[in-house]
């Protein structure tokens, strides 16, 4: 399994940060939560613990979802799309996705 997870860092696309977008699903109702971005370090922390690790861009450092907020996102898929660009995560997501406090990211910003 370790191979392959450095096989799959090592085949995607990153942006010139050095990111890739994560969109992050819910399990079981296919819900989307959030978007966050990762590096390859990140991605091998999330796939080596199956806690969502993340980089901010704002902070500047790795942050492990729901270690200060309590609202963990447990991993239960990691898959790459047809660009190998993007991450999806699909997770078990306890309490809000959000830190605004709301289920998603997206709950009640509908512009269209």
């Amino acid at each position: 399994m370790e191979g392959r997870n450095d096989d799959v860092t090592a085949t995607l696309t990153f942006n010139a940060d050095g990111l890739v977008p994560a969109i992050v699903q819910e399990h079981g109702t296919g819900e989307v939560l959030m978007l966050a971005w990762m590096d390859a370090e990140a991605l091998r922390r999330t796939l080596a613990t199956r806690k969502a690790t993340y980089w901010s861009r704002s902070r500047g450092e790795y942050w492990v979802k729901g270690e200060t907020s309590g609202h963990h996102q447990a991993v239960v898929a990691v898959a790459v799309d047809c660009d190998r660009d993007t991450v999806l995560l699909t997770v078990d997501q306890t309490g809000p996705a959000c830190h605004t406090g709301t289920r998603t990211c997206f709950t009640g910003r509908e512009i269209a």
